[in-house]
């Protein structure tokens, strides 16, 4: 495994984060539980994507070298909701064009001691959750990493931006479970990720209202009423050029 020189940013970085700390204690009212349970990297932060301010609750409970997955195109987020992970750093992917410099980025700063924060739905069109992704489940097994599970609860509401009557924001950080090891190859190691995709979704959707578990809910009528947004937006999307950025992890 090479060994990456990620750029500086502890400045802007904390910067940002010190801003977050602001905005979220001004414009929510935000419960953490469970932070005991956070380990010390590497791991991978694992949550539901409901809302394309996600990234943003997820630095404000994780130490200050945390990076994550965001994609190159906004999707169903506004455009100017992609200047924030431009200015934090975030590893690109361009959907539909692979993932090797994604994911050997990801790679790496696991291995230097960093936590990944990445949504492995792939992108947020819906407030219940959807499949994972292959690359949450690829990026456990090749960082040797734990999976961190975090539910984020009620953030889908914190827009437009109010004083008065703010959101109630809850954050459920899990019990940390992983990492896992895959054997054999082609469909063999596929059916394998897909299944520690599975068990991802599974812990996170412990971790939610009942109401927002989509396929992962013990009611049959909220599974069945799920399938509407389980498709993937992005199924035949190619995003750029850009050398193996993308597909697989968002």
């Amino acid at each position: 495994m090479p060994q990456y020189k990620f750029p500086k940013r502890g400045p802007i970085r904390f910067i940002l984060k010190s801003l977050i700390y602001i905005a979220l204690g001004i414009f929510t009212k935000l419960e953490i539980v469970g932070k005991e349970r956070m380990p010390r990297g590497p791991f991978v932060l694992a949550a539901n994507h409901f809302s394309f301010a996600d990234p943003v609750v997820l630095i404000r409970i994780t130490p200050w070298k945390t990076n994550f997955i965001a994609g190159a195109v906004a999707g169903f987020a506004p455009k100017w909701a992609t200047y924030f992970p431009k200015m934090w750093g975030a590893f690109w992917v361009h959907r539909g064009t692979g993932s090797r410099d994604a994911l050997r980025s990801a790679e790496g700063w696991l291995k230097s001691g960093g936590v990944l924060c990445i949504f492995p739905e792939g992108g947020a069109w819906a407030q219940i959750l959807r499949p994972p992704r292959p690359g949450t489940a690829y990026l456990t097994t090749r960082g040797d990493a734990p999976i961190l599970p975090v539910g984020i609860v009620g953030l889908e509401n914190l827009f437009p931006l109010r004083l008065i009557n703010r959101p109630v924001v809850k954050i459920n950080i899990g019990q940390p479970f992983g990492p896992f090891e895959v054997k054999g190859r082609g469909r063999q190691r596929r059916e394998q990720l897909d299944q520690i995709g599975h068990t991802i979704m599974e812990k996170i959707a412990e971790l939610l209202p009942e109401e927002n578990r989509g396929r992962y809910s013990d009611d049959p009528a909220i599974r069945e009423a799920a399938k509407e947004f389980e498709a993937y937006p992005w199924e035949d999307a190619v995003e750029g050029e850009v050398r193996g950025s993308g597909g697989a992890i968002h």
